[in-house]
């Protein structure tokens, strides 16, 4: 059954902010250029509880998704992802045995449950040693084999992802909230 917002390919682009992360989402086109804003989200610094917001404008007026910590500061702590009415749309967790080698998450969603890893084992080492120079790559893949979505760090200045939805089960909201999620809590 198709999401009820699908998006085959977005673009999450940081934009600078003092006293946030502030990220802007936009169709990635065919051609590679950049389409339509579809959404901005942003996560206040040094919060105690992790949650994220995504809203319908660059003035944040309008909250449409977002996703929040269910637990207070915790290295194995879930996040749900939820829309503007606070309705669930999906889950993701860090898998933080899993993550000391080769960072790990788990995802579920309407109809859908699977892990995403880096790509590569090497580059996943190499992160550990020199941050900030070595691409991240993950590729989301459900339990039963198929691939969900793939989020790839494009080398800029400031961080670029290319986030490519290759199931049509899978809600550009959710990939959206596990992009950022990636970025934030990996500390990029």
């Amino acid at each position: 059954m198709p999401a009820e917002m699908y998006v085959p390919a977005f673009y999450l682009k940081q934009r600078f902010a003092m006293t946030a992360n502030r990220f802007e989402v936009v169709v990635a086109n065919p051609d590679g250029s950049e389409g339509a804003s579809l959404a901005w989200a942003q996560q206040k610094r040094l919060a105690f509880k992790e949650q994220v917001t995504f809203y319908a404008d660059q003035a944040r007026t309008q909250p449409v998704f977002g996703f929040r910590a269910r637990q207070v500061v915790d290295l194995g702590a879930g996040y749900d992802v939820v829309d503007g009415a606070g309705r669930p749309l999906g889950y993701f967790k860090k898998d933080f045995g899993a993550s000391l080698l080769r960072s790990t998450f788990h995802v579920e969603g309407p109809g859908l449950r699977g892990t995403g890893t880096e790509r590569s084992k090497g580059g996943a080492l190499m992160r550990r040693f020199v941050a900030g120079v070595v691409p991240i790559h993950f590729d989301f893949t459900a339990d039963d084999g198929r691939m969900l979505f793939t989020v790839e760090r494009q080398m800029k200045l400031r961080d670029r992802y290319t986030v490519s939805v290759l199931d049509p089960e899978v809600d550009f909201r959710l990939a959206a909230g596990i992009a950022v999620g990636l970025d934030v809590l990996m500390d990029r």
